[in-house]
Order: C-alpha cells, then structure tokens, then sequence
C-alpha cells in the first residue's frame, strides 16, 4: 500500500519542554545590569545588585505579567469580579565568567541553572561607566558575547561527548536490531552536533527534522534553547538609538547567532521607570525624552520564541488568560485549566476574539452568526481563542 500522506496540520514537536509553564533565565557575565533589569521587569527588589562581581549565587526567581491589549480589552467588556492575566517565570542567574565549562568562578552553578531554563535573556553591557566594574577591565560586549558563547559550547561538547558514549555502547553490540539501527542514527546525529559546535554555532539556529528534534530534546543541550540578546545602552545613547556597538553586535549574532533578536534596552532607564510613583508619571517621563520601555516587547518577544499562545476563558465571575505552548489541542487546553477537564473532555465551544469583541461579548449574537464553532478532541487551541469547555462529569469552564 502508498504510504499514508502527511496531514497538513499534523502536529510537530517542538524544540525543548514539552508543557506551558516554561521558564526563561537572565544570563550574562557579571555586573552588565543582569539583577537591576530583574528588579525593574519583575518589580521585585532582592536586595543584593552590588558593584562587584557574583552579587547574585543562587538564581531568584519571579513572575511578570504579559502585557495584553486583548486582555485588558475583555475586562473592559465583561466587567468581571475577578480578573487572572498571564504571567511569565524569570530567574535572574548568577553571572558567568571565563572558565565556568571547567567550574571556575561559578560555573558549575551558572550552567546547572541555565541548564534548568527554557530560554535564554542574555544581557549583554554596551554602556561606559568608570563607577561599574567590568569584569575584564574593559567594556567590550564582542569580547563578552564569545566568553559566554565558547562556555555554553564547551559544555555542551562535554554532554554531546558523553552521550555519544553511551549510544556508541549499543552500536558496537552489531545486528540488525531496531534498536543497534536506531542507535546508528543517533550517534551519527551526536557526532554531528559535535562538529557544528566545534565550528563555533548553535544547536538552536540550526534545522532539524522532527525525529532529530525528539533526540536534541532528550540531551538538554545548553545551545540547543532559544536567547534574546539585551543590549544595554545608557539612556542617553537608548534614546537617541545611536552606539558604537550596535552594529558589531548585530553581525556577531548573524554569524554566530543567526535568526536571533536583538533588543536595545536601558536598564538605568527602566530602573528609573520602574521606581517612579504612578504610570501617570512614567507617561509623562517618556513623553518627554521621546522613548518607551523595551519592557513589554522583551515579554512577549520570549513568548513568541517559545512558541507559546493565549487562550481566553470569559465571563462575569473572571476573565482570564491562559498560557499553552503552540498544536495543544483542545483537550490539552482543558487540562491547563483541571486535570479532569483533560480526562473527562466532550467538547470545546470556540469563539474568536474578534468575534467576541464584534458582538460585544453577546454569545447568543455570535451563534446567530453562525461564528459560534463546536471543536472535538483533535482541535488544535488557536492564539486568542475564547472558549468553553465541557465535560462528562457535569464540569464546564
């Protein structure tokens, strides 16, 4: 028989965690603004920025709301008691240093955290400031870039060697098995990633095939999540978006970064922001130096880079917004919200949002309309779906 053709919406497996509740890391060398971005984004102050080196030993961690216009859109439309925004989990992890492969400084902590992470912020300082220490005496964010680039490389040619060791085990034991076949194909994709490592690239940037991605994922590779390079200027040079780097950087991470973003940000700036005393305030400050925080776009920049989504539940009693990473089918979906929604699952009632804000929220108006869609299990959630969910037990949501 023709084998089966591949249907178009077949989901795909998607590099790193499976899951929504996915967590992103703070990273860079020390004393390049890491910590004072954390406290400004999180609005969470830990007490420990300090002007030298490894203020910050163990990762803190907090959460950050999404910016949402279509969420503030539905609160405004349905006025409900309670109103649940979506949130994103951040960990500000101590700062690297030359070496950290081998366990200097705090290596063997930085990359067991980072290990730990879904992606990756990577503060990179672009700014002069003879009352900061740098920790190579110099600011030069090129020379930054290849010290944190060459350690996360370094390590992971440590893992990919020792993994490549194992799989080599089950190769040298012959046959025709589907396991020693399989296994064949696993070392020669290892060796692989070997090699690219060695010439100085990502395991991230790089095109895999979904049976090499289901490898990749198991190897928990440092390289292998997706990063966002924060470059931090002055407040002057961000609002005037002019600095000496901006372009080394940029092909830096063409060469060796390629695909990645780039986001100008002014952590002095955000800090100031962030401890201004009303948004009317902070308005009013950006209104006159004729710039905005890069806070919100850095937000849901990660969101999009690890393939997450929203969807909406809505009603008087709550509005919320719930995080699912892209291809969840609707049963999935229901899990978010309970276990037993998953399990006991019938169907979902789907109403898109611009639909939702058409009718004004009026259900009855968008089954007239002929909008009110009936999704069984194989639904995949699409962004920005308002629905409800009913299952066998009686529960709906």
């Amino acid at each position: 028989m023709p084998p089966k053709k591949k249907v178009a919406n077949e989901k795909p497996i998607l590099l790193g965690r499976p899951g929504n509740n996915l967590k992103s890391g703070i990273v860079g060398l020390a004393n390049v603004g890491k910590s004072t971005f954390f406290q400004a984004i999180t609005k969470c102050p830990l007490g420990n920025p300090a002007n030298y080196p490894f203020a910050t030993i163990e990762p803190e961690e907090a959460r950050v709301i999404v910016p949402s216009p279509r969420f503030d859109k539905l609160v405004e439309l349905y006025h409900p008691k309670s109103e649940v925004p979506a949130h994103m989990t951040l960990y500000d992890i101590a700062g690297l240093t030359k070496g950290a492969h081998k366990g200097e400084g705090l290596g063997n902590n930085f990359l067991a955290n980072i290990r730990a992470v879904d992606a990756v912020f990577q503060v990179v300082r672009c700014f002069d400031d003879p009352e900061i220490i740098h920790i190579n005496e110099e600011v030069n964010p090129i020379a930054d870039l290849d010290i944190i680039a060459d350690e996360l490389r370094l390590k992971d040619i440590e893992f990919a060697e020792k993994h490549l060791e194992g799989v080599e085990k089950v190769v040298r034991r012959g046959g025709q098995s589907m396991e020693v076949k399989k296994a064949k194909e696993e070392a020669e994709l290892v060796s692989k990633i070997i090699k690219l490592l060695e010439d100085g690239q990502r395991v991230y940037n790089q095109t895999w095939t979904q049976k090499e991605v289901e490898i990749i994922n198991q190897m928990f590779l440092l390289t292998a999540k997706p990063c966002i390079y924060l470059l931090n200027l002055s407040e002057r040079d961000y609002v005037r978006k002019k600095n000496k780097w901006l372009m080394k950087i940029k092909e830096w991470v063409d060469t060796r970064s390629p695909g990645d973003m780039i986001i100008p940000i002014s952590v002095s700036l955000e800090e100031k922001l962030a401890n201004m005393g009303s948004d009317e305030e902070r308005e009013e400050y950006c209104k006159e130096i004729g710039a905005q925080s890069a806070l919100p776009k850095i937000i849901v920049s990660m969101r999009q880079k690890l393939d997450l989504i929203s969807f909406f539940t809505c009603g008087p009693d709550e509005v919320r917004e719930w995080t699912i990473r892209k291809w969840y089918t609707a049963p999935q979906a229901a899990g978010v919200i309970h276990g037993d929604l998953e399990k006991t699952f019938i169907l979902a009632q789907v109403q898109k949002y611009d639909d939702v804000i058409e009718y004004k929220g009026d259900e009855n108006a968008v089954r007239a309309a002929g909008k009110l869609l009936m999704k069984g299990k194989d639904y995949f959630v699409e962004d920005g779906d308002v629905i409800f969910f009913k299952a066998a037990d009686g529960k709906a949501r």
